[in-house]
């Protein structure tokens, strides 16, 4: 595992780059992920998609299916390529603190 700092603060991530430990989540892993992403500004919209994923995480010890995402928050698909330009595996996953899904290369 290797590490990443960002903001002062020191995290442990996978050889993809994802949080090992959910426990470690905050706003400076948000910030991070978010420069990586090249997103400067996070929406309404992007907080609704990282809650949901972290939610369903949570009690189901898994990120949900694409079509599950865009069901519950009411997002096309598309839009959360826009919300998040390496989709919704890699990005928002990423950016919730999630590890990283099964599928998702």
């Amino acid at each position: 595992m290797a590490i990443v700092e960002h903001m002062g603060k020191k995290f442990e991530v996978d050889e993809d780059g994802f949080l090992a430990n959910l426990d470690d989540w905050g706003p400076e892993w948000v910030d991070y992920v978010k420069t990586q992403e090249g997103i400067t500004e996070l929406t309404e919209d992007h907080w609704k998609v990282i809650n949901m994923l972290q939610d369903y995480f949570k009690k189901n010890g898994i990120a949900p299916m694409v079509r599950i995402l865009s069901k519950v928050t009411g997002f096309k698909l598309k839009y959360i390529y826009e919300l998040f330009p390496s989709g919704p595996g890699k990005g928002a996953c990423k950016m919730a603190g999630l590890p990283k899904p099964t599928g998702c290369v």
